[in-house]
């Protein structure tokens, strides 16, 4: 009995340490946090609470009605910049996040 409690808590606290190594990879940037998940195994999505933790990691705090947050981005010719500061206060902005392949 004694033997199959230690297994037990060996295996929580187990368990525990991968969610915390899973929940500080999706900290990280996005190309940081890719590299990181092509190496996890499709089984481990069965097993860790995968979804719970990247609603918590990535909940952010920008809310409803808030200014957007600056950000630069490189042009698709790879030497122009664009930078959402530029625009503020001269007309409205549209962020669309998504994929359209």
């Amino acid at each position: 009995m004694k033997r199959l409690m230690k297994t037990l808590v060996t295996l929580v606290a187990l368990y525990a340490a991968i969610c915390g190594l899973l929940f500080a990879a999706m900290l990280q940037s996005p190309d940081t946090f890719a590299r990181i998940m092509k190496h996890v195994p499709w089984a481990a999505f069965m097993v860790l609470p995968f979804k719970p933790l990247w609603m918590t990691a990535r909940s952010g705090h920008v809310r409803v009605g808030d200014a957007a947050p600056d950000f630069s981005l490189e042009g698709a010719d790879h030497k122009s910049h664009f930078q959402l500061a530029s625009l503020r206060g001269q007309k409205p902005v549209v962020l669309v996040f998504g994929s359209y392949t």
